[in-house]
């Protein structure tokens, strides 16, 4: 491809064809046919400069906290690996060997890296090169072909979350007298932190029994700001009469606060919220913190703010709601990932099923 117009170096593109001369003739002709056309440029170029020009364009179409999340994982993870390295010296074998390092040491302090965070460094760094592909950058994707660890799905068992998130909000009355309220309805509606963090008392019908979902709060590097829901969709939840109860006393001792200052209510604020007229919302990362602050008092390791959402869909399926339902309440944006999620209790409502039914046969008969 010419030469290097700054060190006058040799520039070549290469393809691999598997097959015979006369294919690799005609890939050739196509590769010429692209070299004239301008569609594939001489770059002899690194990870680090293709993490970069990939960043500056894909940083402007990324939500707040997406895109900060993948110049952390960029930053922390394959810049001081790959950074330096030319692209064309990346190999497979060395990937891996990496995805292992990571696994034994690749956490803070030098603590082992869990797989399922090693497979989204490996997801990132996998979209990447892709890219560089794309550009002409690399003849093939190394990361393609690379065998990043398994990651086995976190279940959550029902009879002892039950009884352990009974005692998590029973607790968290003595903390925040909101936090039990906001656990009470994550294991009710099945939403998401950042969603119920965006909750205005305009969303929430106590008379219907029904909260209104469509906006969501992220926190991205310290910075909190509002956007709609990760699916971009608005979804309307019902809610049983225990929650609403609940959400009724608890709009009473706002009501009450601010009417003892002359104040009132704004529909538009906020439901959870420190300022006293709800003008701020909570931060998602003080939920989580409260929650595992929570937990570890009373002894529950393991558990996780976000189990409350897995255990809400786990009781409405192992109570026999059909998956669409489910998926609806949840705000998956096809029915496909609840079923890919929960696929054990799938199983055992179809389990329940081929009994029901061998029950009314032989009952016929």
């Amino acid at each position: 491809m010419g030469f290097d117009a700054e060190g006058g170096r040799r520039q070549y593109v290469s393809r691999t064809v598997h097959g015979d001369r006369r294919q690799a003739e005609v890939e050739l002709t196509k590769l010429l046919r692209q070299v004239d056309e301008g569609a594939i440029t001489p770059r002899s170029g690194s990870v680090g400069e293709l993490c970069d020009a990939w960043y500056r364009q894909r940083c402007q179409v990324l939500s707040p906290p997406v895109a900060y999340n993948y110049r952390r994982i960029i930053d922390r993870f394959i810049l001081p690996r790959w950074g330096a390295t030319a692209l064309s010296r990346l190999r497979v074998v060395d990937i891996d060997a990496w995805y292992a390092e990571l696994l034994r040491g690749g956490g803070v302090g030098g603590r082992p890296l869990s797989a399922s965070s090693v497979r989204r460094v490996h997801a990132l760094f996998r979209t990447i090169l892709e890219q560089g592909v794309r550009w002409g950058f690399l003849a093939s994707n190394p990361a393609a072909a690379s065998s990043p660890p398994p990651v086995r799905r976190h279940q959550v068992e029902l009879a002892a979350a039950g009884t352990d998130f009974a005692r998590l909000i029973e607790e968290a009355a003595r903390v925040n007298g909101a936090l039990p309220v906001f656990m009470r309805l994550a294991l009710a509606t099945g939403a998401r932190r950042g969603e119920l963090c965006a909750l205005r008392w305009q969303d929430v019908d106590l008379r219907r029994g029904e909260v209104r979902i469509g906006r969501a709060i992220v926190e991205a590097g310290g910075v909190v700001t509002e956007k709609d829901t990760k699916t971009h969709q608005v979804r309307r939840v019902s809610i049983d009469r225990g929650t609403v109860a609940m959400l009724d006393a608890y709009r009473g001792e706002v009501d009450g606060i601010l009417r003892s200052v002359g104040s009132s209510l704004s529909k538009e604020a906020f439901v959870f919220s420190h300022e006293p007229d709800g003008s701020k919302p909570w931060r998602p990362n003080y939920v989580t913190l409260a929650f595992c602050r929570l937990r570890d008092r009373l002894g529950l390791q393991g558990l996780r703010l976000h189990d409350l959402r897995h255990a809400s869909a786990s009781l409405l399926l192992a109570s026999g709601v059909d998956v669409r339902t489910v998926s609806g309440r949840l705000g998956h944006a096809h029915a496909s990932t609840t079923l890919d999620v929960y696929a054990h209790l799938i199983r055992q409502a179809d389990q329940r099923a081929a009994g029901a039914i061998g029950e009314l046969l032989d009952g016929s008969r």
